[in-house]
């Protein structure tokens, strides 16, 4: 769902107050009801949320008093932009002793240069530093 900057979109929950709440296809969130679903008329992308909405649930989050679960939010919002075929390849290089600290930066340099991601980046470069020190990067 996508969530215009409005004040209604800084009020919990957002599907209460979803004018202008959209999905990642665009579809309004008033237009995604179980009529549309029977009819067929729903698309996969009409059932994911959008990179706006989980901002606008960051920001809630946050200004509620719960900074870590806001930079959860923080990073889905970013790699909503990422094909799911390349995020799980980049899950994939997460895995402790798949990838080698220079592919994890590679990586870092990727999400923030490609995808527009310098909190999922900086995710992944402190990711980097902590297999590092405990030997969980790839040997060899």
């Amino acid at each position: 769902m996508r969530a215009k900057g409005d004040s209604n979109h800084n009020r919990y929950p957002l599907a209460d107050h979803p004018e202008g709440l959209t999905a990642a296809s665009g579809r309004a969130l008033a237009g995604i009801d179980l009529d549309a679903a029977i009819s067929g008329q729903l698309s996969g992308a009409d059932l994911q949320i959008s990179g706006e909405t989980l901002t606008a649930q960051a920001r809630i989050a946050r200004s509620s008093g719960y900074p870590q679960l806001a930079e959860n939010l923080e990073r889905a919002a970013e790699l909503s932009a990422v094909p799911n075929e390349e995020l799980l390849k980049m899950y994939g290089m997460l895995r402790p002793e798949r990838s080698s600290h220079a592919e994890l930066s590679e990586l870092a340099d990727r999400l923030e240069g490609e995808f527009n991601a310098p909190v999922t980046a900086a995710f992944v470069r402190e990711a980097a530093a902590v297999y590092q020190a405990r030997k969980l990067l790839r040997r060899g």
